[in-house]
């Protein structure tokens, strides 16, 4: 299982639901805060990476690869069209893509990456579109060689549809 945050939608205080997830080592928890200016998402990364480290759980962050690269935080992940813009990732050990179509799961694995986020797979706050649904995912997951996680909406309760559709997780 992959994390990713959104402390806007966060009922407890952001660090300590942090510190929560990464005690249950998930593969990895991706800091995705996109409305924070470049010194306030530095900041809040540098607590989540102490976080982390303290817990042995990997951290990504999403999209910034400045913030990412001055924290020495070797994950990234990337919306297809950063991805598509990136010159160079090669100081990344793991890059990782939002994606929302099979065509961009196929491109974003011809780039190298080594994971897809597929989504949104059910209804979520954070997206205001319908749904993709479980044959978005049976789809991408048949269409690429690299793990697939599902994403958007998905609970304890449909997470084995999830997972019998193909997805890593």
């Amino acid at each position: 299982m992959i994390v990713i945050t959104s402390r806007n939608l966060c009922a407890r205080p952001f660090l300590e639901q942090v510190e929560l997830l990464a005690r249950a080592h998930p593969e990895m928890i991706i800091l995705r805060e996109k409305d924070l200016c470049y010194d306030e998402l530095l900041s809040l990364a540098s607590q989540c990476l102490e976080i982390c480290e303290r817990c042995r759980t990997p951290l990504a962050i999403n999209s910034n690869m400045d913030v990412a690269r001055e924290l020495n935080v070797c994950r990234i992940h990337l919306p297809i069209q950063l991805l598509r813009e990136a010159e160079d990732l090669s100081d990344f050990s793991l890059v990782g893509a939002s994606v929302h179509s099979v065509e961009q799961a196929r491109e974003a694995e011809d780039l190298g990456v080594d994971y897809v986020l597929a989504g949104h797979v059910y209804h979520t706050a954070c997206k205001p579109e319908d749904p993709r649904g479980i044959p978005f995912i049976e789809a991408i997951s048949e269409a690429v060689d690299i793990p697939v996680y599902g994403v958007g909406g998905i609970t304890p309760e449909n997470y084995p549809d999830v997972m019998r559709a193909g997805a890593a997780g």
